[in-house]
């Protein structure tokens, strides 16, 4: 049996890592959050039309996320080997893949778009919805190439790097929003739209900025021959969507169960689905918190992985968990405290205040589940078994967490409150199956030396 004094020696080694994964994951959520903080103050309806729009994106977004997630491992793999080279054509490779899916994407939210008359919304919130879903329409292609070069340098422990970029596209996605929400420094005044704009150019930039850092610095060069040199086969191709396609449902279904409860929040009405885009904003803080140190946990398994190791594949899963569970309590106690004033942050309206004073209860019962999940969902992607992720995500969301949100919210009468709290089960639930199949695949793999 491990001792604990086995599991902290890998609590620097996941911080270190952990950290600036947490920094760049939170500007993830930072554009969307600054969105929401700024058109709150400026329209309710703009705030209830931002909240069924950005959950829609949040969805296929976090979908492309994890699908470059397969490529994680597979570079991680190779770093624990030193192979420069490989790495490269394995990038190339995962930008093939990139590319695929950026038109499976584009061609399923245009089918979304050209049918959201027909999805039960508040029929006054459709003009402001429209233009602002084509233009996060546009960014798709700019966040699935950002997403998959920065597995590239998060694979190879250069984590501070993406951190940098997306510190620079908030600040510039702040600075966009002021002036194109509230018309100021002549600029017109856009209002959501506005946003939308601004979160579009600050995506583009940062893909840019990260695709010349790799092209440009000396660092890479035996990276870009291998880049330049490999190509695009089969068998790689293949691989890589045996990896993402998995992950990629795994993350769209645990979303799914969020994005798509906004439309059971719509068939209550627009306060509730205010109220629902600022707890969303709020749940996605514990979240993207837990995913960079659990990111962290996949790039330190899959180097172990690549040198066998196990045992230390093993301590860093559990200390990842240990590491997330306190981050858990830090993120919980506070928001509990202010539960019945954080809403002020996004709006004035009282009645939106007071419905998310409400659903901090049920957000922090799950905060637990959330955090296990995501720890040994990651751990499991650094081993590069990742089938077991969809069926269990399809299990823990589609078949527990969304029809018992309808149960309570809409059968029931609980309201935002009822759907809320389905979360718990389908969170803890998934977390405890993954952890079981991460178990088993250091056991396997372990008897494969």
């Amino acid at each position: 049996m491990n001792s604990f004094k086995e599991y902290t020696v890998q609590y620097p080694l996941l911080v270190k890592l952990g950290v600036p994964i947490i920094i760049g994951q939170l500007g993830t959520i930072v554009l969307g959050f600054s969105d929401t903080l700024m058109i709150g103050h400026h329209s309710i309806q703009e705030l209830a039309a931002a909240s069924f729009v950005t959950n829609m994106f949040t969805l296929a977004l976090l979908f492309g996320l994890g699908f470059s997630y397969g490529l994680t491992p597979i570079i991680g793999k190779l770093h624990g080997q030193e192979q420069k080279f490989s790495i490269g054509k394995a990038l190339k490779n995962g930008l093939a893949s990139g590319c695929v899916l950026t038109i499976f994407l584009i061609l399923l939210m245009g089918l979304l778009y050209l049918n959201l008359s027909n999805l039960g919304q508040p029929e006054e919130l459709l003009p402001i919805m429209r233009p602002f879903f084509l233009v996060n329409l546009v960014s798709i292609p700019f966040v699935i190439g950002f997403n998959t070069f920065k597995q590239f340098f998060d694979g190879t422990s250069d984590v501070k790097t993406p951190m940098f970029v997306m510190i620079f596209g908030n600040v510039q996605n702040i600075i966009g929003n002021y002036i194109l929400i509230y018309g100021k420094f002549g600029m017109p005044e856009c209002g959501l739209l506005g946003a939308g704009i601004s979160t579009m150019f600050a995506r583009f930039m940062m893909c840019v900025i990260l695709v010349l850092i790799f092209f440009t610095r000396k660092k890479f060069a035996e990276y870009r021959k291998g880049f330049f040199c490999g190509k695009v086969n089969m068998k790689d191709f293949k691989y890589q969507n045996k990896q993402g396609w998995p992950l990629a449902l795994q993350m769209g279904m645990e979303t799914a169960a969020f994005s798509l409860s906004s439309v059971m929040v719509g068939w209550i009405g627009t306060t509730a689905l205010a109220a629902h885009q600022v707890m969303l904003t709020i749940s996605q803080l514990g979240y993207m918190l837990y995913y960079g140190m659990a990111a962290a946990v996949a790039i330190r398994v899959s180097n172990y992985h690549g040198q066998k190791n196990y045992e230390e594949a093993n301590n860093t899963a559990n200390a990842g968990f240990q590491l997330i569970s306190m981050m858990a309590v830090v993120v919980s106690v506070p928001i509990l405290l202010m539960k019945n004033s954080i809403g002020l942050l996004f709006t004035d309206s009282q009645q939106v205040v007071q419905m998310v004073s409400l659903t901090i209860i049920p957000f922090v019962i799950y905060q637990f589940g959330d955090g296990m999940q995501s720890n040994f969902a990651n751990a499991l992607r650094g081993l590069s078994n990742v089938k077991p992720l969809m069926f269990v995500a399809f299990l823990s969301y589609f078949v527990i967490t969304l029809p018992l949100g309808y149960l309570l919210g809409i059968y029931l009468k609980g309201g935002i409150i009822g759907i809320w709290s389905a979360f718990p089960f389908g969170l803890t639930i998934a977390g405890i199956l993954y952890r079981v199949y991460f178990k088993r695949t250091l056991k396997r793999e372990a008897s494969l030396m």
